[in-house]
């Protein structure tokens, strides 16, 4: 499917040119989403990789599946975009820090916090993955305009994101799309074993 240029650091896996595309629609703040993860930097991103398996054949899109009953999720996930738009390289590695800690953004941690104080702490724990130097330019980007509602620097790619599941009928994380059909058969708990038997019959 579709991806606006600005996103291709969203591309976690694979080259960007393969032809076949997995789409992988996560929440930070989801423990299913979390399980998935892993599953995508130990067993996918070796097969997609240099040297992979199926390298230069398919590639993984990280898709942010932000769900606003979980009252963070906006925050990690304009967190996430940041990162991209400061760090492309890093934006994987800093998915993969989210997910570890993605305790800390459950509903009860944030509920006596006020959205600066989870700007904050998502700041200390990008500059552990991007550096200390970015860390003024990650809270720059997460900074509200001047305007009383216009949102942050990252807010056009978050509604392009919440627009892109909303018209593809995405409605819970993780949900995986191959080649544009959504795959129910895949499961979070899936293991090595489980992935590459499904890609022997997928990849052309």
């Amino acid at each position: 499917m579709a991806l606006q240029p600005s996103l291709r650091p969203l591309i976690i896996a694979g080259r960007p040119e393969a032809p076949q595309t997995l789409d992988i629609f996560l929440d930070y703040v989801c423990p299913f989403s979390a399980k998935l993860a892993l599953a995508i930097d130990g067993v996918l991103r070796p097969l997609f990789g240099p040297g992979g398996q199926y390298d230069g054949r398919v590639k993984v899109v990280f898709r942010n599946q932000v769900q606003p009953w979980h009252a963070a999720s906006t925050f990690v996930h304009e967190a996430g975009l940041a990162v991209a738009r400061i760090s492309p390289d890093k934006f994987w590695d800093f998915s993969l820090a989210l997910f570890k800690s993605q305790g800390d953004y459950f509903d009860i941690p944030t509920s006596t916090q006020t959205p600066t104080q989870i700007r904050e702490n998502l700041a200390k724990l990008a500059a552990s993955v991007i550096g200390e130097d970015k860390k003024a330019a990650f809270l720059d980007v997460l900074s509200l305009k001047s305007s009383p509602n216009g949102g942050v620097a990252v807010t056009d790619d978050l509604k392009y994101t919440i627009k892109f599941s909303r018209q593809n009928g995405i409605h819970v994380s993780p949900t995986v799309v191959f080649d544009g059909l959504i795959a129910n058969e895949i499961s979070s708990s899936w293991g090595e074993k489980e992935w590459t038997e499904w890609l022997a019959n997928k990849i052309v």
